[in-house]
């Protein structure tokens, strides 16, 4: 059985694309591959009631990111992923920098240059 593969990977800066936040973006914080869900900083804060502990002394209501569908998300910048963005020189010359081509965001080959 092989293992998925999706579109999206930890890191990466996504736009939800549809649904109840469509038009929200974030970082991906955790994919879920079994269930085929993405966390994205963010977006769809939910409360989580937790119960009296010897940490919650009074008990707690904590906010955290639910899941969303990977389909659901579109990717905008690959994060820091290394050699796997595309990428163009800003002008012709040999030395200048390289920029990814969705976001002309400077990449790290660029940076140590």
């Amino acid at each position: 059985m092989s293992r998925p593969r999706f579109h999206v990977k930890k890191g990466d800066s996504v736009e939800v694309i549809s649904g109840n936040f469509r038009g929200s973006s974030g970082k991906v914080l955790q994919v879920l591959p079994k269930k085929q869900r993405v966390l994205i900083e963010g977006v769809r804060i939910i409360k989580k009631h937790l119960r009296k502990s010897q940490d919650n002394p009074q008990g707690k209501i904590a906010e955290r990111e639910g899941p969303i569908h990977i389909s659901n998300v579109r990717l905008v910048d690959r994060g820091d992923r290394d050699g796997k963005a595309k990428t163009g020189r800003k002008s012709a010359e040999p030395k200048a920098e390289k920029a990814a081509k969705p976001t002309r965001r400077k990449t790290k080959a660029a940076k140590e240059e």
